[in-house]
């Protein structure tokens, strides 16, 4: 079975909603895997940075942008 992570849907992805405008699923992401070079703008998913599919980003969310699959 394959390994889970997750994908960023950048339509939804509004980090406006967080607080002060820093993403709090990259704030959760213990492993590197999400990065935001600075407030209000958006995050980016790091390929270098293995997902351990864990979903705690997408559990913080709050504009439901990221997916686990």
């Amino acid at each position: 079975m394959p390994k889970k992570t997750v994908t960023l849907d950048y339509d939804r992805c509004c980090p406006e909603k967080c607080t002060d405008g820093v993403c709090l699923a990259a704030l959760e992401c213990e492993y590197g895997s999400l990065k935001q070079e600075a407030p209000y703008e958006l995050p980016d998913l790091v390929p270098a940075k293995w997902c351990h599919g864990c979903a705690k980003c997408a559990r913080v969310c709050p504009a439901k942008a990221i997916n686990v699959v």
